[in-house]
């Protein structure tokens, strides 16, 4: 049998097993979510989705579909564990936040504070700029070498070579490599690095029991495979170094599970005064006084969703795509947690989250 033929099969069983979810769905009274999530999941050929829904932190539906690993056949869960991509920013952003409440960091600090011999024309970036995308950084060089390990000091040389695309506060441009820097930052500041910080700080402390930082080589239970979509083919994810899944601009895996116990913790102050929570969802302004074009705070992006204030972020990564939406004033929270490459999960997040404010589905 050839290997695209097997390829083939593989997604074909995923899609069959979501039609008869289907099928099952339609014979027995309808759920409209779980209708809705399974067709859309065979439009877009993912194999594998967990979906929460939280109402002011509580779960009122935690729940996976499909595969979790095509080869195994092993099905989705709620305990199923998935890479972040960049949801994992508004936890570094969170630690930042910490350690500027603890009057560790600064918000207005010169990043040469931390990095003496960078270059000159870091003297005029700051901790807040590079929080909110707003620094002059950019994102990885086409010529990073993705299957290499790195340092965490050959990592800053990288960046701080890379010119700035322009003046620190003069516009918004999305850029991993600021988020990365920021990871450096708290390692510097609590000789920790970042991820314990994270471990210690706030994931034991939230009950979080399974969230962590990705190591491919761990025996980690429950973890999902993520997979790309190559000319129709089902591929497996492609693989990078494994310092390289280790940076501060999103390398954790989490599990919905997980994300509800940070859910209802935001509704809190146990990690963070409520000051803080809202300096992160509002959109940073420029140094002309406008909000930049983004609508980026902290860590989050701060929406305007038909009247209602939504603070969300996506993640892609490695065969995963993710998605966190809260609904600040509905107080309810959708999370989407995928494992294809180009997934959607924002419109998963949506239209499910639209279901709920209707008042379709309780």
């Amino acid at each position: 049998m050839k290997y695209r033929d097997l390829s083939f099969i593989l997604l074909s069983l995923v899609l069959s097993q979501a039609v008869a979810g289907i099928a099952q769905s339609l014979a027995t009274p309808s759920d409209p979510v779980d209708n809705w999530v399974q067709s859309e999941m065979i439009k877009q050929h993912i194999p594998g989705l967990s979906l929460l829904v939280a109402r002011e932190g509580k779960v009122i539906r935690a729940q996976g579909y499909g595969m979790a690993n095509v080869e195994l056949q092993v099905p989705t869960k709620p305990e199923t564990i998935f890479q972040s991509g960049s949801v994992g920013k508004q936890f570094t952003a969170t630690a930042v936040m910490m350690l500027v409440e603890e009057g560790k960091i600064g918000l207005e600090d010169p990043l040469t504070k931390y990095f003496p011999d960078a270059p000159a024309s870091w003297k005029q970036i700051t901790i807040r700029e590079l929080l909110s995308h707003t620094a002059g950084f950019t994102d990885y060089p086409k010529d990073f070498n993705m299957r290499k390990d790195y340092t965490e000091t050959e990592l800053l040389k990288i960046v701080e070579q890379i010119p700035l695309a322009f003046p620190p506060g003069a516009k918004w441009s999305y850029s991993n490599l600021g988020f990365l820097t920021l990871g450096i930052v708290i390692h510097k500041v609590t000789g920790k690095f970042y991820g314990d910080f994270l471990q210690e700080r706030i994931f034991r402390p939230l009950g979080m029991s399974t969230t962590r930082i990705i190591s491919e080589a761990d025996i980690v239970p429950n973890r999902s495979a993520g997979y790309r979509l190559v000319k129709g083919d089902l591929k497996n994810q492609n693989w990078v170094a494994p310092t390289v899944n280790t940076t501060a601009d999103g390398s954790l895996y989490f599990s919905i599970l997980d994300l509800a116990q940070w859910d209802a913790a935001l509704y809190t102050e146990k990690l963070l005064k409520q000051s803080s929570l809202e300096q992160m969802w509002t959109v940073a302004k420029l140094n002309n006084g406008k909000p930049n074009s983004g609508h980026y705070g902290f860590g989050w992006f701060i929406e305007t969703k038909k009247g209602r204030r939504v603070v969300e972020h996506e993640g892609a990564w490695q065969g995963f795509e993710t998605q966190i939406s809260r609904y600040l004033d509905d107080k309810l929270t959708v999370v989407v947690l995928t494992n294809l490459a180009d997934a959607k999960p924002a419109i998963f997040a949506g239209t499910v989250a639209d279901m709920y404010l209707s008042g379709k589905v309780k």
